[in-house]
């Protein structure tokens, strides 16, 4: 943006802010985990999955759904991952961008 269009009044973008406070990677993992629990949940609404029956067809433990879905922990593995898509139908793909 030209110099003489940009607002005096506006700061650096919100990624430089993060970036700054040196929590932009992790504020990025967790707002990455949400949208995946949020799509799993959906799916399995929308499957009429209940987490118990999830959790048998992903060969796993209530507490690891758990910990799946709960979009606070961006901690999960990609096997994990993997066979929650599975369990779904669906394909589980990953990209750098």
């Amino acid at each position: 943006m030209p110099e003489q269009t940009r607002n005096p009044h506006m700061g650096t973008d919100f990624d430089d802010y993060l970036r700054e406070r040196g929590i932009l990677e992790i504020t990025e993992a967790v707002a990455a985990k949400r949208v995946i629990a949020f799509q799993i949940e959906r799916e399995m609404r929308q499957r009429k999955l209940s987490k118990t029956e999830m959790a048998r067809r992903m060969k796993t433990s209530r507490p690891v759904l758990d910990r799946l879905l709960d979009p606070g922990n961006p901690s999960v593995t990609l096997s994990t991952l993997q066979r929650a898509a599975s369990a779904l139908g669906k394909q589980l793909r990953i990209q750098l961008l």
